[in-house]
């Protein structure tokens, strides 16, 4: 019984542990790593498209990591038995690459982005969506309160302190990319049937 219930969390732990893992090796080998694989916009246009994803999961530095990576369990602890692995790979990929395309379609005065601030939110809404429609209430008011937070970056920049923390300038328009790619995905996905409680 407990080897079972071991095996069903290490398989919902898998993705969590999985980008953890890639970060922080990708932040051993930092800033061979980062100038490799940051989103960089006049690199993207020549060709290197790569980047659009690889950028999410670069950083700052070690706090900014550590910041992310603290987001990423925190969500997951929330609602990582909500969808399946499968859903949930699919969640990040599009909020990833949700991220990197809206820079540079809508940002094209922006040289370069790393972080998974951008990706997390994405995964956040997606994560808030299946559980209103598994009935919960709670996260309609966490909906709300992301939605002012977003709101909020948008007419007066990043949040007080944020970019002391990440060690760096936020670029809040990766939030709002993530978060509508979360959106979508989160309605387009059903709960499955047969997660891991």
């Amino acid at each position: 019984m407990a080897d079972k219930r071991y095996s069903q969390w290490l398989h919902q732990a898998a993705v969590p542990l999985g980008l953890c893992s890639i970060s922080l090796l990708l932040q051993i080998f930092d800033p061979a790593s980062t100038e490799w694989l940051r989103y960089q916009r006049e690199p993207i246009l020549n060709g290197e498209l790569w980047r659009l994803l690889s950028g999410n999961l670069v950083h700052l530095g070690w706090e900014h990591l550590v910041m992310n990576l603290a987001g990423l369990i925190l969500i997951w602890l929330l609602f990582g038995r909500l969808l399946h692995t499968g859903q949930w790979l699919l969640v990040i990929l599009i909020s990833s690459l949700a991220v990197g395309i809206g820079l540079l379609v809508f940002n094209p005065q922006l040289d370069w982005y790393v972080g998974q601030s951008g990706m997390l939110h994405g995964i956040f809404v997606a994560g808030l969506i299946a559980s209103t429609r598994r009935g919960y209430r709670l996260e309609w008011f966490l909906l709300l309160a992301l939605g002012i937070k977003l709101a909020w970056e948008q007419y007066q920049g990043a949040l007080p302190g944020s970019a002391e923390l990440a060690g760096g300038a936020v670029i809040v328009d990766a939030h709002l990319y993530g978060a509508i790619s979360g959106l979508l995905t989160g309605l387009l996905l059903r709960p499955g049937k047969n997660h891991v409680e």
